[in-house]
């Protein structure tokens, strides 16, 4: 991975199942100014492909990027408990202990990948939120590389 990492952390967005479902607003079109585009750009709906992100730079923000893997894994831990997910009627867990959730994040994005949280909140809705390591590697040799929309000072 070319240049020094560090890591955006996106979100949180809240919403309805049915707005997240609608994935042809969470695509970004396929030439840079049109309509489907500007429409992505504009949306605080999570894209489709985490790196897409990047392409949001209205919406990165200075105090959401980090050097250490440990802060976002910090910040991924203070939206959580903001938003914490429902609890079944049995007590039951219905997602991974927070603390096992920010184990694999720390792990993942040690590594160069990115971490996604989404989950049902005690509200029904859904909240999701995600670090997104840069620069962030392509899917392939074809794959565009996304630019750094605020590198680290």
């Amino acid at each position: 991975m070319a240049g020094k990492p560090h890591f955006h952390g996106y979100g949180p967005w809240i919403g309805s199942r049915d707005a997240y479902g609608a994935e042809g607003r969470r695509r970004p079109g396929l030439e840079p100014g049109d309509m489907q585009t500007r429409e992505f750009l504009a949306s605080s709906l999570p894209p489709m492909q985490v790196r897409h992100w990047l392409m949001r730079k209205d919406q990165t923000a200075r105090e959401r990027t980090w050097t250490s893997a440990a802060e976002a894994v910090a910040w991924l831990r203070r939206v959580y408990e903001e938003n914490p997910p429902f609890i079944r009627d049995d007590s039951g867990r219905a997602y991974l202990s927070l603390e096992d959730k920010a184990t694999a994040a720390l792990e993942a994005l040690s590594r160069g990948s990115d971490a996604v949280w989404v989950y049902y909140t005690k509200a029904s809705s859904l909240a999701s939120f995600s670090v997104v390591c840069c620069p962030h590697r392509p899917f392939s040799t074809i794959d565009p590389i996304i630019t750094c929309p605020l590198p680290p000072t």
